[in-house]
């Protein structure tokens, strides 16, 4: 016989569907869609353009990329400071990282537009590599609706 605990946590925690689980998998197929277009617009870059622009690119991606995970988790941090019972703590470290982000991202592009006008445009370019990855897993997500039904 189940005890009283287990049955009251299952009840507050059902069998997840197959759905829920494929949602749940968003962030790590937006980080590997990420790391394979950088790699893939790079060489391009490189071969089309040159390596000037495509070594910009290659940092913007690199920013973009650091900086998409620092953002998920200061949204992390701040989701469980927000849902503890208890009395929050100094939140000086989320606010100093969430500051850091944009002081790299000035700090490249300053270094960046001081070597190379042109790699300053790659630079820019890399940049909107969290925006390719996000489009990526909504693209997978409509086909995976429109053929698993989810």
């Amino acid at each position: 016989m189940d005890s009283p605990d287990i049955q009251s946590e299952s009840a507050i925690n059902p069998a997840s569907s197959p759905a829920d689980d494929f949602y749940s998998g968003a962030l790590g197929r937006i980080s590997k869609c990420m790391i394979v277009l950088a790699v893939i617009l790079s060489a391009t870059a490189w071969v089309r353009l040159g390596w000037h622009i495509a070594l910009g690119f290659v940092c913007g991606c690199a920013l973009a990329y650091l900086n998409f995970h620092w953002l998920e988790k200061v949204v992390n941090v701040l989701g469980e400071r927000m849902s503890a019972e208890e009395k929050p703590k100094s939140g000086k470290g989320v606010v100093v990282r969430f500051l850091l982000r944009y002081v790299l991202m000035g700090l490249a592009a300053y270094a960046i537009f001081t070597v190379s006008r042109a790699s300053l445009n790659g630079l820019l370019a890399g940049l909107f590599l969290p925006v390719a990855g996000i489009f990526c897993e909504v693209a997978y997500e409509a086909y995976a609706a429109l053929a698993r039904g989810f």
